[in-house]
């Protein structure tokens, strides 16, 4: 397609199962101008690339009209060039979006409410709009059941006490809920899914009351929308899950407006706009905070339990709780782009994005209906025609054979797995972009971190103290007083260490930089000079024992200052980047599960060495970016599955090479955007909970495969040798779906831990 082209996403009301997301994707393929298209059922979204032409939406609603799906568009409609589908300012990750139309579907009662707006407002409404669960017997596929259910108890009751009516009446009862069904069946063979549930419903209902098993086929047809009904029930729980999100940023902020405070939608506060945040208020906001301190609750964003302290330049994020003290902060995102609206956005977008075994399946699924109505047909026509078999049994046995060649719960398998897990892993500050990543996740084999920001702090830490003339209480005071006002990181360690120890600071006069080599002044009547050993060396020569000291420091990857007052060595410091706490345990769970570590840095040798050997893994040092990249193509080449870890721009070559790129909380943008996955709160032990919840995940999506495939096939030898007929083949179909969708809502309640 050349020229402009335009990305849509929209709500579709009454999508509850895969089969209804392959015959929505087959028929909006089919609109003129429609490029490609990517449909979540677990989200209940639809993504839609098209020519930038005004009558391609319109023709898109009243084809899914048609089809019994109502339509409510969301923000973010672009105009690009040839950029795919799915890309966003936070935490945009391009993919290409690989769902190809089949000749399935499933059928349902859907609620039509084709809520389409021209209007900007309105469309930009639709992005923030949280759908309330209606009551089921409010739907209008429960109304449909109930319906279906009273007639046919009405057809009980008549034809007990007028049997001359019997072969009609169930006829009548029927029909009530097989029209709804029939006339979906004819819209979906004409948008080109001709072997849908709705068709095969419909062949079987009507070929029943040919044979005279009228009664049954009402029954069934009620049996079908009852298990209609639990499915959708089942699939607005695993929605539930990351919608929930949405709700826990409150609607009103307290915006400061010439010089008072004023109560405004959160919606409509700007970039830049001051507000306040009352103690036990949610955040309204991404923001920085300009005045106050306080204790943040982030759990609701990145799972994170203990309460963070947050003070003057400090980030907050929408959606989390404010502790006990009141928070004045500068509004640093708009509503659509705030950190809870990112997070909802990429799962939403990430449901899209199918997995390797998910389009098997779909491959899979689309042989397998007509398959299994070719065998119907052979079972009904073979036996009577050329074994002598009765043509009434064999009718029935086939038409019960058609209720078995739904597909509706092996496709669901995967889909519904993948949805749960990525909502359970954001929920606890895990960001996964799509199912393909998500199955990768598991087979990794090797993991590459990178040092500094992933592995450690990302700033050193004072870590020793050496007093030769002074006290070591002294030694730090003094130099902290010399380095008060500086933003080095070397002088923000000292100064941290100082404030932890409570050391009282003397004040510090004509102090002075001097450039590669440190800093002097007076303090208490003392000339100080703080610097290098070299340089400090040069200035008062160290003792053997003192060069001693400071050469065993530099042995263990440390920075050293040495302290030089009134021409003697009164002491030195020694600072290093070190490991996060949980550094180690994230190591460790992932050496556990047999994964090899290794760690990629620019930083010296020494100082990798020292780190790796804490963490117990094998580190290269002193690489540029390309040489990260070359070492992961390495590793590849070996046969290892590589995932690379990292948060820094020099990490984005490696990031993009390595199988899975995963970024860590606190990252640049650039490693955001290249990466695969993220983990908000930047723990080590992170990835060994993504590995994990990958394996999960795998394990519950063969536990689905062997569920639906199992049940069909007992059902499918049990109707051939005459044991079950109507009612248990469509219970094998409608309860083998439900079954799999309970088992993959198990993910959301399993703990994401290492």
């Amino acid at each position: 397609m050349t020229g402009p082209v335009r990305e849509s996403r929209y709500r579709v009301e009454g999508m509850d199962c895969a089969s209804c997301a392959a015959k929505i994707d087959t028929a909006v393929r089919r609109v003129a101008g429609v490029e490609e298209v990517s449909v979540s059922v677990t989200a209940a979204t639809m993504t839609v690339r098209h020519a930038d032409h005004d009558n391609i939406g319109p023709a898109i609603v009243r084809k899914l009209v048609g089809l019994g799906y109502g339509l409510m568009p969301l923000a973010g409609e672009v105009s690009q060039g040839a950029s795919p589908p799915g890309e966003h300012a936070c935490c945009a990750h391009a993919h290409a979006h690989d769902v190809a139309g089949d000749d399935r579907g499933h059928g349902h009662s859907h609620d039509v409410r084709p809520a389409h707006s021209d209007h900007p407002s309105q469309v930009g409404a639709a992005a923030n709009h949280v759908r309330r669960a209606e009551s089921w017997w409010r739907t209008r596929k429960g109304r449909l059941t109930v319906a279906c259910g009273v007639a046919l108890a009405g057809a009980y009751g008549v034809g007990k006490l007028f049997p001359v009516t019997e072969p009609w009446i169930f006829t009548l009862a029927m029909l009530v809920g097989l029209l709804p069904i029939a006339r979906r069946a004819v819209m979906a063979a004409l948008a080109g899914t001709p072997f849908s549930i709705e068709m095969l419903m419909t062949i079987a209902a009507v070929g029943a009351v040919f044979i005279g098993a009228g009664e049954e086929a009402a029954m069934v047809v009620f049996l079908f929308l009852i298990g209609e009904l639990l499915e959708g029930i089942a699939a607005g729980k695993a929605r539930a899950s990351i919608e929930a999100l949405t709700a826990l940023v409150p609607k009103t902020a307290l915006m400061e407006a010439e010089g008072r405070m004023i109560e405004v939608p959160a919606e409509s506060l700007p970039v830049g706009a001051i507000i306040l945040v009352r103690p036990g208020d949610r955040f309204a906001a991404d923001g920085v905070v300009l005045t106050g301190e306080s204790g943040v609750d982030e759990a609701p964003v990145t799972g994170e339990s203990a309460s963070v302290l947050k003070g003057p330049g400090d980030a907050v994020f929408a959606g989390t709780v404010n502790g006990d003290g009141a928070l004045r902060l500068r509004v640093t995102a708009a509503a659509a782009d705030n950190t809870m609206a990112c997070v909802i956005r990429l799962v939403e977008e990430a449901q899209e994005m199918k997995a390797p075994t998910e389009r098997f399946i779909d491959r899979f699924s689309r042989t397998y209906t007509p398959a299994v109505a070719l065998i119907a047909a052979l079972v009904a026509i073979v036996p009577p025609l050329f074994f002598g078999g009765l043509w009434q049994e064999w009718l029935y046995k086939g038409l019960a054979l058609l209720l078995i060649g739904c597909p509706c719960a092996l496709v669901i398998s995967t889909p519904a797995a993948i949805a749960a897990s990525l909502s359970a892993g954001a929920r606890h500050g895990l960001l996964i972009k799509g199912g393909a990543v998500l199955e990768n996740i598991g087979k990794v084999t090797a993991v590459a971190f990178d040092k500094t920001g992933t592995l450690t702090e990302g700033r050193p830490l004072v870590t020793d103290i050496l007093g030769f003339d002074r006290a070591e209480v002294d030694v730090l005071s003094h130099a902290a007083a010399l380095e008060q006002g500086s933003s080095h990181p070397l002088a923000q360690a000292i100064l941290s260490r100082a404030e932890a120890d409570g050391a009282a600071l003397p004040t510090a006069t004509d102090v002075k930089a001097l450039g590669g080599k440190g800093v002097n002044g007076w303090v208490a009547g003392s000339d100080l000079f703080l610097g290098s050993p070299q340089e400090a060396d040069r200035r008062a020569p160290l003792t053997a024992e003192q060069k001693a000291q400071v050469t065993a420091l530099h042995g263990q990857g440390k920075t050293v200052s040495v302290l030089i007052a009134d021409g003697r060595a009164a002491g030195a410091l020694a600072m290093r980047d070190e490991p996060r706490t949980d550094a180690a345990t994230g190591v460790k769970a992932l050496a556990e599960r047999g994964l090899r570590v290794i760690m990629l840095t620019g930083d010296n040798r020494r100082t990798a060495e020292a780190i790796a050997g804490r963490l117990g893994i094998e580190a290269r040092a002193e690489l540029l970016p390309e040489d990260k990249q070359r070492i992961i193509c390495e590793l590849k080449s070996d046969g290892y599955v590589v995932a690379k870890v990292g948060d820094g721009i020099n990490d984005a070559p490696a990031l993009a090479a390595a199988d899975v790129g995963i970024a860590v909380g606190g990252g640049t943008d650039v490693a955001l955007e290249t990466a695969d996955a993220a983990s908000l709160h930047g723990r080590v032990t992170d990835i060994a909970a993504m590995v994990r919840l990958s394996r999960q995940t795998m394990r519950n999506i063969y536990q689905n495969i062997a569920i639906a495939l199992g049940l069909k096939g007992v059902f499918l030898v049990t109707t051939v040798a005459g044991v079950t007929g109507l009612w248990p083949a469509i219970l094998a179909d409608t309860g083998a779906t439900v079954l799999v969708t309970i088992n993959a809502l198990r993910l959301l309640r399993t703990p994401v831990e290492p």
